[in-house]
């Protein structure tokens, strides 16, 4: 049985273990709003940029572009977007888990995040690229897992690119989700909420005219990277949301279990303790009707 000492240098140290903790949620809580801002920022631009796509897919017509063009799938790239660290409850154990599905032989993989390689390095897997991004996620950070996924898909490396994220729902629920990046389908836009919006949206036609320089070919062709890059951009903001917000919970409820294991070992203390000036009580009373 422990003794009194024992249970309060564990009372000392759980006490220690939530004051960390508890640090920990705040800076967590605090760059889970930020990256929500981010996100939310980038709505006035997507809004545009859908807009404008929709006008130009318009007057295109039967448009016809590298990015565009169907092949059968023999080989397959899907870009990871996974968070650097672990205490992210099962944020990273779920995603990784639709990463598995794919076909070993036949899939290749470009990670960003340190989960996403150990994942890959682990199971054996084929890995093209690994790329990082910071807890504010930069547009130039985006371009480049863009530009390597398009320059694999041009050079008929591979006949698809899937990218596979944690899309935020709320601070509770984020959701692994896979997109289809290349080749492109049907122009949609990306929405840049991230409380639980569709990724993507289909874009109609506004009721004004433009005239496009020098066509709507051209100005199309130029686009389109831009959009991929903007795409994967949220995609790197969604994520980042999603891994605070899950660090946060998993945190908090970290906090909340060492609070309450400190209560139960302060009753646990406070019990022995009573029981200890009870018996030496008895003692002391039995000595004293012995000698009386």
């Amino acid at each position: 049985m422990a003794s009194t000492r024992d249970i309060r240098r564990r009372i000392k140290s759980v006490k220690n273990t939530a004051q960390i903790t508890k640090a920990m949620q705040m800076v967590a809580a605090s760059k889970m709003r930020k990256a929500q801002q981010s996100a939310l920022a980038g709505r006035p631009y997507a809004s545009l940029m859908n807009e404008v796509l929709a006008e130009v897919v318009f007057y295109a017509g039967d448009f016809t572009h590298p990015l565009m063009e169907k092949r059968e799938v023999k080989k397959r790239a899907v870009v990871i977007i996974s968070t650097d660290k672990g205490l992210c409850g099962g944020l990273n154990s779920n995603l990784l888990r639709e990463a598995a599905k794919f076909d070993k032989d036949t899939t290749i993989y470009v990670t960003a995040g340190r989960k996403a390689s150990q994942f890959v390095a682990r199971t054996k897997r084929q890995l093209a690229a690994e790329f990082t991004y910071k807890d504010a996620p930069l547009f130039g950070e985006a371009r480049a897992i863009s530009k390597f996924a398009r320059e694999m898909f041009s050079k008929g490396e591979v006949d698809s690119v899937d990218i596979l994220f944690t899309n935020f729902i709320s601070t509770l629920t984020q959701r692994p989700d896979a997109l289809q990046l290349l080749p492109v389908g049907e122009i949609k836009g990306v929405t840049a909420g991230v409380h639980g919006h569709e990724q993507s949206e289909k874009l109609m036609k506004g009721g004004m005219e433009f005239l496009f320089e020098p066509s709507a070919d051209q100005v199309l062709g130029e686009l389109l990277p831009h959009y991929l890059n903007f795409q994967v951009y949220q995609i790197l903001l969604e994520a980042k949301a999603s891994e605070h917000s899950a660090l946060m919970v998993a945190i908090k409820n970290a906090t909340d279990n060492a609070n309450q294991l400190i209560k139960d070992l302060t009753l646990e203390y406070n019990k022995l303790r009573q029981a200890n000036i009870t018996k030496e009580l008895l003692e002391i009373a039995s000595a004293q009707m012995g000698m009386g």
